[in-house]
């Protein structure tokens, strides 16, 4: 048991370097010699814990995907779904946000990305990031929203448009500017009161 256990954990630590990897740059950058290699571990060991390169490419995005969900479970349990909503898009343009690509979510550090990925990888990002759109169209429903799945698909779009822009930007004034101004728009699309 000790084995499995031991190499659970190792795998796990694999994950984890992948995605901060691959969120801060890039598919493309996760090479296995020298990820292996982050992880204090030969390159001939990576195959004990994945197929291949691509097998590890899936289950890093899942991993990242179940990440962002965890960092989200206390918003996700507020009752009040405008206060939900609210507390959801802050969250995520937030400058706080935009300073941590290496654990944000993986939607901007990986959309531009997927087109050149196996469709295996591509249909589980599409997969998760449909999760991540229901989070915002729920509390839409809830609120009576019209066409609540349609704007919440339009306001992901824009949330993850205005994080990828933000975190390229060199400038923090002009990053702060692209969050606020998508913060206050998705907001008055959302019909959410502005302060």
């Amino acid at each position: 048991m000790e084995k499995l256990s031991h190499k659970a954990r190792t795998r796990q630590r694999i994950l984890d370097e992948a995605a901060k990897v691959m969120r801060e740059c890039g598919t493309e950058s996760i090479g296995v010699a020298a990820l292996m290699k982050r992880v204090g571990l030969t390159h001939g060991g990576f195959y004990a814990h994945f197929a291949s390169r691509d097998a590890l490419v899936e289950a890093v995005i899942e991993q990242m995907f179940a990440d962002s969900a965890l960092r989200l479970a206390e918003i996700v349990q507020i009752k009040d779904p405008a206060q939900r909503l609210e507390q959801l898009i802050d969250n995520y343009l937030s400058d706080q946000h935009r300073a941590m690509p290496g654990e944000g979510c993986p939607l901007p550090a990986l959309a531009s990305e997927m087109a050149h990925l196996p469709l295996e990888a591509r249909k589980l990002f599409s997969l998760r990031r449909e999760v991540v759109r229901q989070r915002l169209a729920e509390p839409l429903q809830q609120l009576g929203t019209p066409r609540a799945d349609s704007l919440a698909a339009s306001m992901l779009a824009e949330m993850v448009g205005a994080m990828a822009l933000a975190r390229a930007c060199p400038d923090d004034t002009e990053a702060q500017h692209i969050l606020a101004d998508s913060r206050q728009s998705v907001k008055q699309r959302a019909g959410l009161a502005l302060a």
